[in-house]
């Protein structure tokens, strides 16, 4: 079962959702067109509520607006310690394995 559809020109879209749409759907589109299909189940009916479903999570997925900016922070002081006691451990283990000629 295949569902065919022409996302950039559904009715209701800003143009900055059929934009948003056009960037996160471009590898998608063949001629812009999308098409889903589901051959998952054996009865056609449930290939076509599956391809339904299907369409609805990629065009919803496509349309929500993007995730804020991470703010960017700091290491905690005792993450850093933490880190450097783990690196002096782990030297201490290589050089206890060196050979001693």
């Amino acid at each position: 079962m295949e569902l065919s559809v022409a996302p950039l020109e559904l009715p209701g879209l800003s143009d900055p959702q059929r934009a948003r749409m056009a960037s996160r759907l471009g590898g998608r589109l063949v001629d812009g067109v999308l098409t889903i299909a589901a051959s998952e189940h054996r009865q056609q009916l449930r290939n076509r509520q599956a391809a339904r479903e299907r369409l609805a999570a990629v065009l919803r997925a496509a349309l929500a607006p993007p995730a804020p900016a991470r703010r960017r922070t700091k290491p905690t002081r005792g993450s850093q310690e933490r880190r450097i006691e783990a690196k002096k451990q782990r030297g201490q283990l290589k050089k206890q394995r060196r050979s001693w000629d």
